[in-house]
């Protein structure tokens, strides 16, 4: 995961409402659309750590399909460890029927998906970046190959 998305999701909080200093008693639900792939389960869970390390309280991991825990679960889940106010931050790049199933389960806030946050633009560029590298580097072996 790259910071890049921690910002973006950091900064849809931040439009929805998230208070600009922690609190005791918040957590936020990390909502994903779920793979069976284990290498995305891993990616998700290493960008709710970030986005924890920048909010200042837990964040747990949910998915809106293929995987579990299912996002009223992780709700669920959080409430039961005594946070009374549980976000969901939208792991979405677009609006769609994940997007708002995902939302609605918000007992306090829900974030809007990722899409235009300049961070995205930011991130789609770098990656451009890097795959244009990538490419001179094997075009580069290619040639120098006898």
């Amino acid at each position: 995961p790259h910071p890049l998305l921690v910002d973006a999701l950091h900064a849809r909080l931040l439009e929805a409402g998230w208070p600009t200093r922690a609190l005791r008693d918040a957590a936020v639900v990390l909502a994903s659309a779920g793979s069976r792939d284990p290498d995305s389960r891993t990616d998700t869970t290493r960008t709710a750590s970030l986005l924890a390390a920048r909010l200042g309280v837990p964040v747990l991991p949910a998915y809106a399909s293929a995987s579990s825990p299912t996002v009223p679960d992780a709700v669920r889940t959080l409430t039961s460890r005594g946070h009374r106010r549980v976000a969901v931050a939208s792991y979405f790049t677009a609006p769609g029927r994940f997007a708002t199933e995902c939302a609605a389960a918000a007992p306090w806030i829900a974030s809007s998906p990722l899409g235009t946050h300049p961070a995205m633009a930011h991130l789609l560029l770098h990656r451009y970046d890097e795959a244009v590298k990538a490419d001179g580097d094997l075009r580069s072996r290619l040639l120098a190959t006898p």
